[in-house]
């Protein structure tokens, strides 16, 4: 089965992981802090804590943010799960805004409408790799003196008017499942500016850990001191995961150049095909594609689905809209609560992108795709 994501690993990455294995640390070493700074050359500087997924992400930050019981989080139904349920987990209540019928991104004026005095945080999802509109939902979260999040999993290397994604809001979040541009097999790695803010998510990682004596309310008791101001969870990524990590950073601009041309020529065939709408791109963005979304119209996207995989091609779609799922559906949410988002996943499907997919396995792609839809 040709998959629609996978990672690309090669003997450089081995050595990584190989060089860490004959050493003295396997999870917390000099490896994580190398990781973080080499992340931080693609955020614009931002400083970064590495954590061990892309949901962990979530959780660290709107736990660096603050986020808790009584507050609410602004955020898109079209993204996978993880994006609401974790500021769910920390008690908020979570109000989905709809999306932009083309770019399938968080509509700043849905996201407008809702944000009330108890909005702690707005949280845009860089759907497929392309940027949400940060200046406009900058404006929504200020008037609410509000949190910016990115969930930015899938756009690492991207830029929103030639700013890199990492340095566009308050907190941004990665993952580097196997399936995105960079991976370290799970893990994930959340951006903040604010110092304050780093310091809360580095905390939280680490169980909320306070080593520092200055900073402890009753130090002097000897090295091995240390005391739990607020909880936290142990989210550690280890040594071993981020030299793999490193050895795939140096290798990002590859991985996206790839990307952009396997998207061209997808854009290029697909372009006549009956039935069929290729991804939106917004001229003042720089996408870096996790994922190719193309809409299926007439009704036909779970026909294309079943023979596309027949096939042996395996297609996706992402995503349901988080609130249909069954544990939202049972806290009240209900659906057509936003009707662009569950129209947009009606029709959508993500075809096979990553590095090492080739011209001709893309070739086969494209003719199995126009043989059915023609």
């Amino acid at each position: 089965m040709l998959p629609y994501g996978r990672q690309s690993i090669d003997e450089s990455d081995i050595e990584a992981v190989t060089e860490v294995l004959r050493g003295e640390f396997l999870t917390t070493g000099p490896a994580v802090a190398a990781f973080e700074s080499e992340l931080s050359r693609h955020t614009g500087g931002v400083p970064c804590v590495a954590v061990t997924s892309g949901t962990a992400a979530l959780h660290v930050a709107y736990a660096a943010a603050g986020v808790g019981a009584g507050d609410e989080v602004v955020t898109s139904p079209l993204t996978f799960v993880a994006t609401a349920a974790t500021a769910a987990l920390l008690g908020a209540t979570v109000r989905f805004a709809d999306v932009q019928p083309d770019t399938g991104n968080l509509d700043p004026g849905a996201a407008a409408a809702l944000v009330t005095p108890r909005t702690k945080a707005v949280t845009a999802v860089d759907y497929a790799g392309h940027p949400a509109d940060y200046d406009e939902l900058r404006a929504v979260a200020d008037s609410a003196g509000a949190v910016l999040i990115a969930d930015s999993a899938h756009s690492l290397g991207a830029a929103y008017k030639d700013r890199p994604v990492g340095s566009l809001a308050d907190l941004t979040t990665f993952s580097f499942f196997p399936t995105k541009t960079v991976t370290t097999a799970e893990g994930g790695a959340v951006a903040a500016a604010d110092p304050a803010c780093h310091a809360r998510a580095a905390r939280f990682r680490n169980h909320g850990l306070v080593r520092e004596p200055g900073e402890q309310r009753d130090p002097g008791h000897g090295g091995w001191h240390q005391e739990v101001h607020a909880f936290g969870l142990n989210y550690r990524l280890p040594d071993v995961l981020c030299a793999l990590g490193i050895s795939q950073l140096r290798r990002l601009p590859r991985f996206s150049a790839r990307r952009t041309e396997l998207v061209a020529r997808y854009d290029a065939l697909l372009r006549d095909v009956p039935g069929l709408t290729t991804p939106a791109r917004r001229a003042y963005v720089t996408p870096n594609w996790h994922l190719y979304p193309v809409r299926v119209h007439d009704g036909r996207r779970r026909e294309v689905y079943d023979r596309m995989r027949a096939a042996g091609i395996g297609v996706q779609v992402n995503y349901i809209p988080a609130y249909w799922h069954p544990v939202f559906e049972d806290l009240g949410y209900r659906r057509g609560l936003c009707p662009e988002a569950e129209s947009y996943y009606a029709e959508e499907l993500s075809l096979p992108l990553f590095a090492d997919l080739t011209d001709a396995q893309q070739d086969h792609v494209v003719e199995t795709l126009t043989a059915i839809l023609r």
